[in-house]
């Protein structure tokens, strides 16, 4: 907890609650046993108040337990996962306000619940531990559920870039430069932008720029284009429009401190996107790739180019609009990253709405299909030494009945040499999403079985398998089992 005077009243309020329940006493029982009021009593065990020395005394007696084991810390087996999570803070760390949840309701409901609970929270913290998961890792784990339960788009920062791009005569419907976005940033915010700033070191070659706040000094590597330029330069105003001081000072980031961190850095990512693509503009040029019956390369490309943007900023921006203007929900996007030479796909970034879709990240190190349009589209990158690609197909998953309509570019990482990164959208094929997105029975797009990974996939004789399907073979063995044990229980009954 914030502080150890905290834990301790909580501590106290979990064994009070529990050993009264244990007695099968309500509150009302309870306070007319002790003399002490039903309302403190249940300050008590919310944690709110922590009893002097002759009040402890007193439940001591009444409840007939021990004074050392009352104000003892140690808590028994069945509440014990509970002091674990109070202990080590992760309750902190969880940003529960988000969810509109208070941090005293949480440890009441895990306090009420059953033993089979208490074992389940043990069991995530053991899965936690296990995987190795950082602090930054449970930080961006919840960023992405709270995207994922506002389907990613938020009002308010809409609105808030209507307001600047109005207040600083930003046209809309133009595509905005790096230039302009510069010239607010030194005249009205008082920036020094110094492109090359960031000295040619190893260490720092993953680095797009970095922030020295005391003199508002932005060093840039002499490695970002137009795009990512105008990036930098639409969230820097983020920051400051939005009037945000707890942030990351390195794009990418190093580290996340807190969790406000990660959470500002999303807002002035959100506020960019929303400023170098305007939702409206962008609105009403998707309606035209959408109507015909079918897909055009072409348009979908000059759409892309309509914007000072890269192809993950458009594809990021999708995911704000789709489900908002289009009622597509049901969408995924998904970011691979891929170094030439080896057989590693990495799944770097990830997001979903509104269901959990089965493009998602793997933590086992079991091997991604190599049928998906992101990983065939990264090969392709690099085998034909492209600067960019782009394809389409619908993804049709084994043993299942849901087919994705998927979208995918990739191109060469500019901060790293030999790495490769794709970013790809995809929708769930529905009645629904046919008529909204006209082109989805094109027969000239691909439909190709797919599997999530090579260890789990049912295909027979796919020429691209990296692994056996070891998941499936112990499965049909097991089931081998069961009917010879059945077999063998007949035979001798």
């Amino acid at each position: 907890m914030a502080i150890e005077e905290e834990y301790i009243r909580l501590i106290f309020g979990l064994k009070i609650k529990q050993i009264r329940t244990d007695k099968d006493l309500s509150l009302f029982g309870l306070s007319k046993l002790s003399g002490l009021s039903k309302s403190y009593l249940n300050e008590i065990e919310k944690g709110k108040k922590y009893p002097k020395t002759d009040k402890i005394i007193k439940l001591s007696e009444t409840l007939e337990v021990p004074y050392d084991q009352l104000v003892s810390l140690k808590l028994d087996k069945n509440l014990a996962p509970i002091g674990e999570i109070l202990q080590s803070g992760i309750l902190d760390e969880i940003p529960l306000e988000l969810f509109g949840i208070q941090q005293s309701d949480l440890i009441d409901i895990i306090a009420n619940a059953p033993s089979k609970v208490n074992a389940f929270i043990s069991t995530i913290i053991e899965i936690a531990q296990h995987y190795n998961m950082s602090r930054e890792g449970f930080y961006l784990a919840s960023l992405r559920s709270y995207q994922e339960a506002h389907n990613n788009y938020f009002k308010d920062l809409e609105e808030t870039v209507i307001r600047f791009a109005n207040s600083y005569q930003i046209d809309l419907e133009g595509n905005i430069t790096a230039e302009e976005l510069k010239e607010i940033l030194t005249e009205e915010f008082g920036y020094t932008i110094n492109l090359g700033g960031i000295p040619k070191q190893e260490e720092l070659e993953n680095l797009r720029c970095v922030f020295i706040p005391k003199t508002r000094t932005l060093l840039l590597s002499d490695r970002v284009d137009e795009a990512q330029k105008t990036f930098i330069f639409a969230k820097e105003l983020g920051y400051q429009y939005l009037e945000i001081k707890e942030r990351p000072y390195t794009f990418s980031w190093i580290k996340y401190n807190d969790f406000e961190e990660v959470l500002n850095n999303f807002y002035a990512s959100y506020f960019a996107g929303a400023l170098i693509i305007p939702r409206n503009h962008l609105k009403n040029n998707l309606k035209k790739l959408f109507e015909p019956q079918q897909f055009s390369e072409t348009i979908f490309h000059e759409i892309m180019g309509l914007y000072n943007a890269s192809p993950e900023s458009f594809y990021q921006r999708l995911t704000n609009i789709l489900p908002k203007d289009f009622g597509m929900q049901n969408v995924f996007f998904l970011r691979f990253t891929h170094k030439k030479g080896t057989e590693k796909y990495n799944l770097v970034k990830e997001l979903h709405i509104t269901h959990q879709q089965q493009p998602r990240a793997n933590e086992i190190n079991e091997h991604y299909c190599r049928r998906w349009m992101a990983i065939k589209t990264l090969q392709r990158t690099v085998d034909e030494k492209l600067d960019y690609a782009f394809n389409i197909q619908i993804s049709d998953y084994v043993d299942t009945d849901q087919q994705y309509l998927v979208f995918t570019s990739a191109t060469p990482d500019p901060f790293r040499e030999d790495y490769y990164r794709s970013i790809g959208i995809g929708f769930l094929i529905s009645p629904a999403l046919e008529k909204k997105i006209k082109f989805v029975n094109d027969p000239k797009i691909p439909k190709v079985k797919v599997g999530v990974t090579c260890e789990t996939c049912s295909l027979q004789d796919c020429e691209v398998r990296k692994a056996p399907p070891k998941r499936i073979i112990a499965k049909e063995k097991n089931k081998k089992t069961a009917k010879l044990v059945n077999e063998l229980i007949k035979a001798y009954s």
